[in-house]
């Protein structure tokens, strides 16, 4: 029988905080557990029962970010929710398995060993992108009533000078141990973790400051969040946003300052089944800002047969 969740605050642990000793100090540690499956060695919390709702965090984050989403998504659905290779709690099995392609295919063969069939698919910004060819790939597996939701989706390309030098800079970075330890080690400082979070538009709660600068502090994760940017192309899928005919919600902070707004509002004047919902006064953490909020929209969103443009749409969207 899956747990249901309780709400709580995680103690800090004295060292290490993502050695799997300390997992009781992260959220809704009590339905975590390790896999050994596919090429990594995954974290994963799974709670709740109905279809299944799989939830993907984006670069440089991991399963704390729905730590308030997952309880309520938990009292209507089987939720799943994953740390990607090498970020989080998940022990990454193999350096170059860290892009698209590879954490699709790595995640599609963990749903597989574990009997998962997720029908609901959410993505926070990078996540976003893995979300779309996974609900590609559940689609023509057969399951029917596939659903995307993309929180402040990064589904656009680096442009000018920045789409030459970050994914440079970020191969080089991941392949430099010391600048790695250096990021990480100058990151435990909380001004500094205050500082990079507010640089997202959102304004998080002291605890949900201290999960990133848990993050942020330790060297794999960093690690494993530059290698996935030293990998990561969206080339082919952009391509294949025109026939991407699965029904997408892509939910807007309008204050994003990591993702910028009109990324996701371009993207649903190309997807043909796109429904975007701007919310005013939320940042790129939209979901660790409102929770419920964002809940309630993942919720109505999978529960419609077709759903209408109006359902879905602020008075700022045209989509």
């Amino acid at each position: 029988m899956r747990q249901v969740l309780r709400r709580q605050s995680a103690p800090r642990p004295e060292s290490d905080p993502l050695d799997w000793k300390h997992i009781d100090a992260w959220p809704n540690n009590e339905v975590s557990r390790q896999i050994k499956g596919p090429v990594h060695l995954w974290h994963v919390q799974e709670t709740g029962a109905g279809d299944t709702v799989l939830l993907l965090h984006g670069a440089g984050g991991s399963t704390h970010s729905f730590r308030d989403l997952i309880p309520l998504l938990a009292q209507r659905f089987h939720v799943v929710a994953i740390d990607l290779p090498g970020q989080g709690f998940t022990r990454l099995g193999a350096r170059n398995r860290c892009g698209l392609d590879q954490m699709v295919g790595d995640i599609q063969a963990l749903c597989e060993q574990e009997g998962w069939h997720p029908r609901v698919f959410v993505g926070h910004s990078a996540g976003a992108a893995i979300c779309l060819r996974l609900a590609k790939a559940a689609l023509h597996k057969g399951t029917q009533g596939v659903r995307v939701i993309g929180l402040n989706a990064a589904l656009g390309r680096f442009t000018g000078i920045a789409g030459m030098l970050f994914p440079a800079m970020a191969k080089a970075l991941a392949a430099t141990p010391f600048v790695t330890a250096l990021f990480a080690g100058t990151a435990r400082n909380p001004e500094r973790a205050r500082a990079l979070l507010d640089s997202t538009g959102s304004k998080l709660s002291p605890e949900g400051l201290e999960f990133y600068r848990r993050l942020i502090g330790n060297r794999d994760h960093v690690n494993g969040a530059l290698s996935m940017m030293a990998q990561w192309s969206l080339d082919d899928l952009l391509d294949e946003l025109p026939d991407f005919a699965i029904p997408t919600l892509l939910i807007v902070g309008e204050k994003d300052q990591t993702v910028p707004p009109k990324v996701s509002r371009e993207a649903a004047q190309i997807l043909p089944n796109a429904h975007i919902k701007t919310l005013a006064d939320l940042g790129h953490l939209a979901h660790e800002e409102r929770p419920a909020e964002i809940a309630g929209l993942i919720q109505s969103f999978s529960e419609v047969d077709a759903p209408r443009r109006d359902q879905f749409v602020g008075p700022s969207d045209t989509r």
